[in-house]
């Protein structure tokens, strides 16, 4: 049967044998099990540790009633809450119908599939994955797609208009991307020699951003890969040891979601973080915890795990990485708890005698909420509206013009761009 524990082997000039460290291991828990009445199963508190647990349960012909430790950090308190509140183990057979159910499929599509694909090809060994295969799949489509992309020019035309208050010139923008060079040079020369324009439409509407969501480790990885250079493993490894360490809680967790009683002990938890060197300053910046924001807090979306928050220990001692990590969770949690950012965007449409439509768009932050928080967040826009693209609203403000109202021209530009592919993953 392919589908029960075995102990781990190593080679030996007689062949492959059991380790004789495992199974000595093996051997002293299974005297521990007879001894017992009652076990309690502290194993990682989500499916593959539930797994863990049910092989080694199997393994050693045990029958003995067992319940199970469920919690998401190993600091004491959480262990003590955990232990007053032990879940009888029958609660969990699904999850570990579940692990089971994912490790058959696993090993049954990887044996079958590789020797098929191997032999097929007659070109060396190709390893084939339940999850792997389709994830290359979805890489290498992306990658044929962006390689066969032809890249196709477009000439667009911008006029601009001073700004009677600030001495500004904004810049205008066509609608209209013209494929054909000499098309918008005509457009070009005739905008030129008009001169002026009539505003045709203006618009204003409120956009709420909400305070973003605490991190799950896959969101973790992604920008501590895109922000650092971390690989996956690389950040797992680390907020590994960070939990083993009792900084944060637990690392695995694909929830980006609290429940309402972890929503409860977060006053406490900021308000020791309060006289933090580094953070203690942004932590006063929270609203009230009456005014928390509670776009991370809906107990039907944790799964297993709720999402990575610190604890309540102090991070000392960490190397480079280690704090790159821990404060990037940090800084999300308080950025995750703080008020929206609320900004007014203006956008205005404008017409010369030529009927081709212009557009400009601005942004006014009337609340700067969780957006206060990050220095990294205030450059990052400082960049984009030096050299803001299409889809960016430019952190600009629009004067109060009106339909109808005709504005002076003060320059006219051509530029050229050019069609881009979709990024690869």
């Amino acid at each position: 049967d392919p589908f029960v524990l075995v102990p781990r082997q190593v080679k030996t000039e007689n062949g492959y044998k059991p380790d004789a460290g495992v199974l000595a291991q093996i051997k002293i828990i299974g005297k521990l099990f007879d001894s017992s009445e009652r076990i309690i199963v502290a194993t990682d508190a989500g499916r593959e540790g539930e797994l863990i647990f049910r092989y080694l349960y199997a393994y050693l012909g045990c029958r003995k009633p067992f319940d199970r430790l469920w919690i998401s950090s190993l600091t004491d308190t959480a262990i003590r809450e955990g232990l007053l509140n032990l879940r009888d183990g029958k609660e969990y057979d699904n999850l570990y119908h579940a692990a089971k159910a994912r490790s058959e499929a696993d090993w049954l599509v990887g044996i079958n599939g590789t020797q098929a694909l191997t032999i097929a090809a007659g070109r060396g060994t190709y390893s084939v994955g339940r999850v792997q295969t389709p994830t290359l799949g979805m890489v290498c489509e992306r990658y044929w797609e962006h390689k066969r992309f032809e890249s196709k020019p477009f000439w667009q035309v911008h006029f601009g208009v001073v700004d009677a208050d600030s001495g500004n010139i904004l810049k205008f923008t066509s609608a209209n991307r013209w494929a054909d060079k000499g098309t918008a040079t005509d457009i070009y020369n005739k905008v030129k020699d008009t001169g002026s324009a009539i505003i045709t439409k203006v618009a204003t509407k409120r956009k709420v951003e909400k305070a973003p969501l605490l991190y799950d480790l896959t969101t973790l990885q992604k920008e501590a890969n895109s922000q650092h250079g971390f690989t996956a493993e690389h950040t797992l490894s680390i907020a590994q040891k960070l939990y083993e360490a009792k900084f944060i809680t637990y690392p695995r967790t694909s929830s980006r979601y609290i429940s309402d009683d972890v929503f409860a002990t977060l006053p406490k938890l900021f308000k020791n973080l309060e006289n933090h060197s580094e953070y203690g300053e942004k932590v006063k910046l929270l609203p009230g915890s009456e005014d928390y924001s509670k776009n991370s807090v809906n107990a039907a979306k944790v799964t297993d795990h709720h999402a990575l928050l610190i604890t309540e220990n102090a991070a000392i001692g960490l190397f480079k990485d280690e704090k790159i990590v821990y404060d990037m969770i940090l800084c999300r949690m308080i950025e995750a708890f703080s008020a929206d950012c609320i900004k007014d965007i203006t956008s205005v449409t404008a017409q010369e005698d030529h009927d081709v439509e212009f557009g400009i768009s601005g942004s006014i932050i009337r609340q700067t909420g969780w957006r206060a928080l990050s220095l990294k967040e205030k450059n990052n826009r400082q960049d984009k509206d030096a050299d803001a693209t299409d889809n960016e609203v430019k952190e600009q403000v629009i004067p109060n013009w009106q339909e109808g109202q005709h504005i002076t021209l003060s320059g006219c530009t051509i530029t050229e761009g050019k069609t881009k592919p979709k990024p690869l993953h």
